[in-house]
């Protein structure tokens, strides 16, 4: 069987599964990129694995820098309303053999990861105003 390129690969799954849209994936990929220069800049080290809970924190990360306050919205609209929704993803890809897994890896890894209102809605809140004198409006008598 030949290998699929990664772009055949996404067009194989969205034909048998609409629940992600096909930019889902290419985001997934290039978010897999980012987390692993993020790991390296923090290590110091070659390329090693990421497990499921450093991507989603690198999928995180890179989702508030491309989207800003748009990055819910946006995966939303792709079908990714969850954590474990990143974690479908990524074994669909697996399943094409176009991203690899160890002897450890499981979905479910990427169970619990983060609510998607405080990961990506949150950072864009204003801050509760403090330190601020408070005004009083003055009684009429």
């Amino acid at each position: 069987m030949e290998k699929l390129n990664f772009a055949d690969a996404v067009e194989e799954i969205v034909r048998t599964d609409r629940r992600y849209d096909r930019e889902t994936y290419f985001f997934v990929r290039a978010g897999l990129d980012y987390t692993l220069k993020m790991l390296q800049r923090e290590e110091q080290r070659g390329l090693r694995h990421v497990t499921g809970q450093e991507l989603l924190e690198g999928l995180r990360q890179y989702a508030l820098e491309q989207f800003g306050p748009m990055a819910k919205t946006v995966l939303e609209h792709w079908g990714v309303r969850r954590c474990e929704d990143f974690g479908e993803i990524v074994f669909r890809l697996v399943d094409k053999g176009v991203l690899g897994k160890t002897d450890q890896d499981r979905r479910e890894d990427f169970a619990g990861g983060y609510d998607f209102d405080e990961a990506f809605v949150k950072p864009f809140r204003p801050a509760p105003a403090s330190g601020l004198p408070r005004t009083t409006t003055p009684r009429p008598n």
